[in-house]
């Protein structure tokens, strides 16, 4: 399956990395689908692309983020929201009216799912609290990169690893952003989670550890 950018950044802007993404999406199989960090919406919209297809709208996506820089996030790490192509500044600027990372221009996006999609603003961390994790089958952690903020939402995820599901986590190796790989090395190994690199140690997916403990 094709990972379409719908004229928008996308963090799997590489070549390869977008269907390299939804091939894992597409081994599980969820039926709910959970996205922290969804910045303009692209993967959101691959991923209800692709779970349409596999369950014909009997599915749930939901989607968690900022969805605006402010003084309250500014340490956070957000992808540069600027456009070097002129003729998509063009396009959000006059013709769509839209800031791309802003919750009403991704609720746009994902229109053709409105029944499907629930999009949540504001911080993961105090978020995840408030829902319940027991019903979701798949969660992509690509939020914020802080130590304490993946930490954070990785022990909010926990209950979806404990119930056969899995976390797929996005800049597991990131250089500028070492406390991903800090946060995730310290919990697969407290929880003695399984955990696979992938990609050239861009994703760690993190799962139940099935084998017998010695």
């Amino acid at each position: 399956m094709k990972y379409k950018k719908y004229f928008r950044k996308t963090s799997l802007k590489q070549m390869g990395h977008g269907e390299f993404f939804l091939e894992q999406i597409k081994l599980k199989k969820p039926k709910f689908f959970l996205e922290i960090g969804v910045f303009h919406g692209v993967t959101a919209r691959n991923v209800c692309e692709l779970l349409n297809t596999i369950h014909n709208k009997d599915f749930k996506y939901m989607g968690v983020d900022l969805f605006e820089k402010n003084d309250d996030n500014k340490s956070e790490f957000i992808p540069e929201i600027k456009f070097s192509n002129p003729l998509k500044t063009i396009y959000f600027k006059f013709i769509k009216k839209q800031n791309p990372y802003s919750l009403e221009a991704v609720e746009d996006l994902l229109k053709n799912f409105q029944n499907n999609v629930e999009l949540i603003k504001g911080n993961s961390n105090q978020i995840l609290k408030k829902i319940d994790m027991t019903k979701i089958d798949y969660v992509f952690l690509d939020g914020g990169h802080d130590y304490e903020t993946i930490k954070n939402d990785l022990e909010n995820c926990k209950v979806v690893v404990e119930n056969n599901g899995t976390i797929l986590c996005d800049d597991y190796n990131l250089s500028y952003a070492p406390g991903v790989k800090k946060a995730i090395d310290e919990y697969v190994e407290i929880n003695k989670f399984k955990c696979e690199i992938l990609l050239n140690s861009r994703f760690a997916k993190i799962e139940k550890n099935n084998l017998p403990l010695v």
